[in-house]
């Protein structure tokens, strides 16, 4: 437990039973007092909900209690599930943002009254624009992190080629299509993972954990794919409430927002659908993992002060 001016800073972790009996690992981070509004992360691919620890015990340290779950096929809920990079045998990207869904009502048995704000980094970004277009109204906002802009020529093409390998088994031929150029910017490629953040530290906490960096199987990324196309989808995206605060933010030197240009777009699209709260923020020189950069603070800040314009208006 942690001590602050305000309360004491507590964590805890347990598992939820999903409809189809898939057990997701979840972890808790409160304070003793009653929050003014729950954020629910859902983490990036190759990564896992730990990672977030540092980012989380700052919002409870404001008032905000955190929720997160490791998504099927990574952290431990993929390692009880035992295979990493692997979501399920058929639609695995939908059941992973129902996972979400799930979640967010185990939330409001707890605090019904409370709202709810989901935090998405890059594929979790992608997993809460689909979340957005089926339950926009079960929650009170979304935080778009580290999310991209993709035609649908390219993800149908590339969901073509990776059902055409073997489902189960890494892919180092689709992760190098989906991954190969994202270091080429960078002067010193080092061990290729410095597009996620300009602190070497970080970088290399994220290469020395086993439950980060691996190769995923073919039919994840077939999953990725359909996943991909789902939320550029029109009609599925009309059906996000109009009022729904979306903010979008990302790192300026980013490649998979293309360095800004993918992150004008997806405000574009759910500008043209008539959303009428997004806010578009980019992190100067900020790559990939902005909640990992050497100015991190700064996108807490930023976060904080748009998630503190609409909590009490939720």
């Amino acid at each position: 437990m942690i001590h602050f001016n305000g309360g004491v800073l507590s964590w805890d972790a347990y598992w939820l039973t999903m409809n189809d009996q898939v057990e997701i690992y979840v972890k808790r981070w409160k304070n003793t007092e009653p929050p003014k509004a729950i954020i629910q992360i859902a983490h990036g691919m190759a990564e896992h909900i730990e990672r977030y620890d540092d980012f989380a015990n700052y919002f409870v340290s404001h008032g905000f209690h955190v929720y997160g779950n490791d998504h099927r096929g990574h952290g431990r809920t993929g390692e009880k599930q035992g295979l990493l990079g692997y979501f399920s045998q058929s639609d695995g990207f939908h059941k992973v943002s129902e996972d979400l869904h799930s979640l967010t009502k185990h939330i409001k048995e707890a605090y019904p009254q409370t709202p709810i704000f989901l935090f998405g980094h890059s594929m979790g970004s992608f997993l809460a624009r689909k979340y957005m277009q089926a339950y926009s109204h079960d929650i009170a906002g979304v935080i778009l992190c580290g999310t991209g802009y993709f035609p649908r020529i390219t993800s149908s093409s590339a969901k073509l080629l990776a059902s055409i390998l073997p489902a189960k088994k890494e892919s180092h031929l689709m992760n190098k299509l989906a991954f190969g150029s994202y270091n080429k910017k960078i002067p010193d490629h080092g061990n290729g993972f410095e597009w996620l953040s300009q602190d070497k530290q970080e970088v290399q906490k994220y290469t020395d954990d086993p439950f980060c960096g691996f190769v995923p199987t073919a039919r994840f990324f077939y999953d990725l794919m359909d996943g991909l196309g789902h939320i550029h989808r029109k009609r599925y995206n009309q059906m996000i409430r109009k009022d729904l605060p979306l903010l979008i933010i990302s790192g300026d030197a980013d490649p998979v927002g293309g360095y800004g240009k993918g992150i004008w777009k997806t405000a574009k699209l759910y500008h043209q659908l008539g959303l009428e709260e997004i806010t578009t923020m980019l992190i100067t020189s900020g790559r990939h993992e902005i909640l990992n950069e050497i100015n991190k603070q700064e996108t807490y800040q930023a976060i904080k002060s748009w998630l503190n314009g609409y909590d009490a208006k939720s």
